[in-house]
């Protein structure tokens, strides 16, 4: 599960649409079993954004009967990488978060089952944690589009650690009928052949987050592991989503 929640933590950017003026936006993410294509849950994505400056905002996880299983609190005003962020699943008991972002360190605890843990890792660039690594992408956008590995320090807070990784682009896909890139995020050490590897894939001209394939971070109550995730963002909910999906505002 360690592992898991390592890459897990990667999943939690959304898709950030360039705008002129202060608005907040919503928008639904969907997940299914990686394997069997089931669905698993739906994320309701609250942003708050002045032009292109993620301000902060907040993502909740409803499973498919439209019970609350968790929610994630973020705020980016000390750095648009690293956002002090709180993280909770209430039926497993479990939190963890970041609780601070100084100049030369950055703080991070996890409660599980009552059990709290604490720990500090250096703040050294290049640097990215949670939804900060969407940013992180989008700001290297263009070497990654010309073929360059961009490596990166990614703080885990699920691990309580930071760990080396890279993003470099791979076969280009289609999504909705339109062209979209791939990006592959690997360990950038010998945790790589243990790790999974995840995927996510883009709107080259909007740069809109549009799928991720990987670990989530939320996790299957039955085997206390994340789930395999593949998530859509698209433009309006498939067939195949929940009825009654929950309110965006």
């Amino acid at each position: 599960m360690t592992r898991a929640l390592l890459l897990a933590s990667l999943l939690a950017f959304a898709p950030l649409v360039t705008q002129a003026a202060d608005i907040t936006a919503r928008f639904y993410g969907h997940a299914y079993d990686l394997k069997t294509n089931r669905y698993l849950y739906t994320e309701v994505h609250e942003q708050k954004l002045s032009g292109d400056k993620w301000l902060g905002g907040s993502i909740k996880y409803f499973g498919p009967d439209g019970v609350l299983l968790g929610e994630k609190k973020l705020d980016f005003s000390v750095s648009p990488f690293v956002p002090t962020y709180d993280y909770k699943l209430p039926a497993l008991q479990y939190e963890e978060a970041i609780v601070s972002v100084g100049a030369d360190e950055i703080a991070m605890s996890k409660s599980n089952h009552g059990k709290q843990k604490t720990a500090t890792v250096p703040n050294k660039e290049p640097i990215a944690a949670d939804s900060g690594f969407h940013t992180f992408l989008r700001t290297h956008f263009k070497e990654l589009l010309d073929g360059k590995t961009v490596p990166f320090t990614f703080v885990a807070a699920g691990n309580l650690d930071s760990y080396k990784f890279r993003a470099k682009r791979i076969e280009d896909t289609t999504f909705e009928g339109k062209k979209a890139v791939r990006f592959l995020v690997e360990a950038n050490s010998l945790l790589r052949i243990v790790a999974p590897n995840l995927e996510v894939t883009y709107d080259p001209e909007q740069e809109r987050l549009l799928e991720y394939r990987g670990p989530s971070n939320v996790i299957d109550p039955v085997t206390d592991k994340v789930y395999e995730a593949r998530i859509i963002y698209p433009a309006q909910p498939p067939a195949d989503a929940p009825k009654n999906l929950p309110p965006l505002g």
